[in-house]
């Protein structure tokens, strides 16, 4: 709801809480990780893509995101191995 409604402070604000509860869990972190990447707070989302990679190495939206989360921080050198390896498990031609 708050994704469609473009309210990503407010997002990461609830996701924040059930990350703090359960870090365990992929999918809420995977969704803070979204929400701080669309409002523009980076260094976050790419500490929680990093930690759910951790968990989840084979997480394919989570390297494409960690990938463009680099790129928007002009760290193309860093971008370039996540974003290929996005690309590789999702079947597509790795350039």
């Amino acid at each position: 709801m708050f994704f469609d409604a473009k309210e990503y402070v407010t997002a990461a604000r609830i996701l924040d809480g059930l990350v703090e509860e359960a870090p365990e869990q992929v999918a809420p972190r995977l969704l803070l990780a979204r929400a701080y990447y669309h409002s523009a707070r980076l260094g976050r989302a790419e500490t929680e893509l990093r930690a759910v990679l951790e968990r989840d190495p084979v997480e394919r939206y989570a390297r494409l995101l960690l990938g463009r989360t680099l790129e928007r921080q002009s760290r193309d050198a860093e971008a370039a191995p996540q974003l290929r390896l996005a690309a590789a498990m999702g079947g597509e031609p790795v350039e």
